[in-house]
């Protein structure tokens, strides 16, 4: 039996945050892009959101796939891959005619690319370079979903008035590229010779799962569909966009502070904190529409939604076998990426009969206390078996 020893570096987990700021920043940059897109492409906006659930759903149909490559190929070349496709995915959305060209694009790129490139590979990439340790560096990493949000946005809209909504695409795909290429270049391989000690299943760890496509359920809902929440409220597209970059600030900083209390907390304590505060604020995004109270919940949001991606993660990954965490992990990933596409479909839905999104808000608040109580249970069923 070969072990796979940690061998920890400090450019791995920078490297990892890189790509984190790529492949979140493009995929949820795409909610900035819905109404100003839809001019320029003569779309309906719910025809954009619904390629973003296809999208969404593609990713997690590919989980499954994606974690065995994880394991033959190695963490690397299925980052460098996943990276390479959501870029030239921007690139090609500069350049499509039509309403059908738009959403393959979108869907098939945009989607396999951000299948191949997130959490899941990222969590296998580290996992296997800190073993049980990896806690730490995983929220180090995960300060990339927010600098992605943060930079993508902020950029995005920049870029809008200068260059227009096809010069965007296109530069921040370029943008993309240009990473993806450093990273291929620089980045160690990481393929597990061999098998090492560990569990090879997520048996047991239900109420986890379940609160994690709660979670997703809720995430992906309000970080694509808050722009458009907000030009319906009367804020200009420019404005819309930046919510995004609030709530991708709050949750760097909130990342940046996880290594720290994680001395002093487990991750099932923090998470049932940010699911309770995730659904008081969303309690105040149902009741109140006023400027102020949507530049509150976007920062409180990005503290209480983001930060649970490795908390979630570091419960989950608890004493797996390295050499198969790809595609023991890849069932955790299915879960979150079929529910954020179902969130989607529902909001979408739920906006066709209001002509709002306050009832799904509503949801969410209901969703996410949901999500503490199962870690309330699984505490209470961890404690049972002492």
């Amino acid at each position: 039996m070969t072990s796979l020893a940690p061998t920890p570096s400090p450019w791995i987990t920078r490297a990892a945050l890189a790509a984190m700021t790529v492949s979140f920043g493009l995929n949820f940059t795409s909610g900035v892009f819905f109404t100003p897109a839809a001019a320029e492409y003569h779309l309906d906006v719910s025809a954009l959101a619904i390629a973003a659930a296809l999208a969404t759903a593609l990713t997690g149909a590919a989980q499954t796939v994606i974690g065995r490559l994880l394991d033959k190929a190695g963490a690397k070349w299925v980052l460098v891959g996943g990276l390479a496709s959501i870029s030239l995915g921007y690139a090609g959305l500069a350049l499509v005619v039509n309403t059908w060209q738009f959403i393959t694009v979108f869907t098939v790129l945009v989607g396999l690319g951000f299948a191949s490139a997130s959490s899941l590979t990222v969590t296998t990439l580290l996992g296997r370079a800190h073993g049980e340790k990896v806690a730490p560096a995983l929220a180090r990493a995960s300060i990339g979903i927010n600098l992605g949000q943060l930079i993508g946005p902020w950029a995005a809209t920049s870029l809008f008035a200068p260059i227009g909504v096809r010069g965007a695409y296109l530069v921040l795909g370029g943008a993309g590229i240009l990473v993806t290429a450093l990273l291929a270049l620089t980045l160690p391989g990481d393929r597990a010779p061999g098998t090492s000690a560990g569990r090879e299943s997520l048996r047991g760890r239900g109420p986890t799962l379940v609160s994690f496509g709660l979670h997703a359920a809720v995430m992906y809902v309000v970080v694509l569909l808050l722009p458009k929440h907000a030009t319906e409220a009367g804020w200009t597209a420019v404005g819309a966009g930046r919510l995004v970059a609030v709530a991708a600030l709050t949750a760097g900083i909130t990342s940046a502070l996880l290594p720290r209390l994680l001395r002093f907390s487990t991750p099932e304590a923090l998470l049932r904190v940010l699911y309770l505060l995730r659904a008081a604020v969303l309690v105040l995004a149902t009741a109140d529409t006023s400027s102020a109270s949507l530049i509150i919940v976007a920062a409180l949001f990005g503290v209480a939604s983001f930060p649970a991606i490795p908390l979630t993660m570091a419960i989950l990954s608890r004493g797996l076998d390295r050499a198969r965490m790809g595609r023991t992990l890849a069932p955790a990933w299915v879960i979150h990426q079929l529910a954020a596409a179902a969130g989607l479909g529902v909001a979408v839905g739920i906006h066709a009969l209001t002509g709002g999104h306050r009832a799904y808000w509503a949801l969410g608040a209901v969703l996410s206390l949901g999500a503490a109580a199962l870690l309330i249970r699984r505490r209470a069923a961890a404690l049972a078996t002492v």
